[in-house]
């Protein structure tokens, strides 16, 4: 029998709140049940907004619910040479190009081509000439993953790339994947050596992670983590998506707003199983 492996895998962007606390109590509760495992993962990717002192406040929050993980962590920023070598695999197998393109001129021509806004990117290769001359100019670009390079190196099987899905009652259905909702993805960022898809299936790869717990906001990434899985022939996990805490408004909670922050709640001294229960889980 497969040994159940999962993990909790924050971005220390600011402090944790009580959906974070909601969602590690699914992860941690996922694995009690199962016997298995659970590793804690740093997700400190971006650059520009990951500090150190929120690394430091996760592992307190989660000491103060009464979590524990196994060490020792594996913190993103330690590991972009793994990440490139995923993105320089995949140049090497014809399925990425430049895109020099900026967030707002791709806001600006999608809305010119009638499209609405945050629609999937797709683009194409520039010549090599044209592609030279940016380089040449300094001009700052990402790599992007080619949808159309990805269903001409697969063939057949793009069509047929799907993944399980176990509902929160334990059932369990078979998903067609959708790639297509994401359109071209960055696998790089401007201001960071590795995207978010990349640096999260490598990683889940690497730890053998069977199972992946998180929000539903996070369930349309699974389309493209299939994708990837299966250019790399790595394994593919289950996936499982949780509800999500809203607040007072009906949004999902921010980490911007300080006073929804587990360490607010700790200072007016509630206690972990109060949290949990404001949590719902």
């Amino acid at each position: 029998m497969t040994e159940f492996v999962t993990r909790f895998a924050p971005s220390p962007t600011g402090l944790l709140h009580l959906g974070h606390a909601a969602s590690a109590w699914h992860v941690w509760e996922a694995a009690r049940r199962a016997g298995g495992r659970v590793l804690l993962r740093i997700e400190d990717i971006d650059l520009g907004r990951c500090r150190p002192e929120f690394t430091d406040a996760i592992l307190e929050d989660l000491a103060w619910l009464g979590l524990a993980w196994e060490e020792p962590l594996r913190v993103q920023s330690n590991h972009f040479d793994d990440y490139d070598r995923v993105v320089r695999r995949l140049t090497e197998m014809g399925l990425t190009y430049r895109c020099f393109r900026s967030r707002t001129q791709i806001a600006q021509e999608q809305a010119e081509a009638g499209l609405p806004p945050g629609a999937p990117f797709k683009g194409s290769p520039l010549s090599p000439s044209e592609e030279a001359r940016q380089l040449e100019a300094g001009r700052p670009y990402t790599w992007r993953l080619s949808l159309s390079a990805c269903r001409e190196y697969l063939g057949d099987v793009y069509d047929t790339l799907s993944f399980s899905l176990c509902s929160s009652d334990g059932g369990m259905d078979t998903m067609k994947a959708r790639p297509d909702l994401h359109g071209d993805i960055n696998l790089t960022r401007k201001d960071s050596p590795t995207a978010y898809h990349v640096a999260s299936t490598h990683d889940d790869a690497l730890q053998g992670i069977t199972h992946v717990i998180r929000g539903e906001d996070l369930a349309d990434a699974a389309h493209m983590h299939v994708l990837i899985q299966a250019l790399m022939g790595w394994s593919q996990p289950i996936y499982t998506h949780h509800p999500l805490v809203l607040g007072p408004d009906g949004k999902k909670l921010a980490k911007r707003f300080a006073s929804q922050s587990l360490a607010s709640l700790r200072a007016e001294g509630l206690t972990p199983d109060q949290v949990r229960r404001l949590a719902g889980v």
